[in-house]
């Protein structure tokens, strides 16, 4: 894992790495954030907020990512608009077929190039190939498997795509919560570290016993206090 810097930083580590935490974890602004903070006597403004973000998101999500295990061969992929500047954007995004976010892409067209794109990087970043994929049925997933030479089952239907639906709700929050994304940059560099988080501490608590639900809770703080570690 690569170790964070905390170096000429006013406060300590604990209290950047538990401000990350709340904004990248729970739909909040950092202006929320900073109200949270300044009720335990921490007066720390939203901007550096901001600043920690930038600065020590990507790493913690990198090291987050690392430490994954091996998501399913079944992915879903789908696609969502957001509007960014007044507009239209398209959101792509890849789970497994346990909810896991494999990786997204934000592209201007939804066409076969940016389907061929999106699985290009999933491959790339997944090092193996699925063996089952389910889409909608957008017509530009068939072309984009065949220009990459992909065998995997291709089922297509609306009805047993709704993992893919669903894992867009806490995307859908976050934007309303942001008053929508500011870029396409932003969107991208945002979603990568609140994907890495969500992996980490989100668990099927409805399909487990309250003692096993807490194993798995415990662990995930021990995974971000190791992610979020200085030098």
């Amino acid at each position: 894992m690569c170790q964070l810097s905390f170096k000429r930083h006013r406060f300590p580590p604990a209290i950047i790495c538990h401000s990350i935490w709340l904004y990248a974890r729970f739909t909040l602004s950092f202006r929320d954030v900073e109200e949270m903070l300044a009720e335990r006597g921490l007066d720390i403004s939203y901007e550096t907020l901001r600043r920690w973000f930038l600065k020590f998101g990507s790493t913690m999500a990198a090291n987050l990512r690392r430490v994954r295990p091996r998501p399913s061969d079944h992915w879903h992929l789908d696609e969502m608009v957001i509007v960014i500047r007044r507009k239209r954007y398209w959101l792509w995004r890849a789970v497994d077929n346990e909810g896991e976010v494999l990786d997204f892409l934000v592209q201007s067209r939804r066409n076969a190039k940016a389907a061929t794109k999106l699985m290009k990087k999933l491959l790339k970043k997944q090092g193996f190939a699925p063996s089952r994929v389910v889409t909608d049925k957008l017509r530009s997933y068939p072309p984009a498997f065949r220009s990459i030479g992909l065998t995997a089952e291709h089922v297509h239907n609306q009805r047993t795509n709704n993992r893919a639906e669903s894992s867009h709700q806490p995307v859908r929050r976050r934007e309303r919560k942001l008053q929508r994304f500011k870029s396409p940059g932003s969107a991208q560099r945002f979603l990568s570290i609140h994907a890495a988080t969500y992996n980490t501490f989100t668990h099927q608590r409805h399909l487990n016993r309250r003692p096993f639900y807490k194993e798995l809770r415990t662990l995930s703080f021990e995974v971000w206090k190791t992610a979020s570690a200085a030098a």
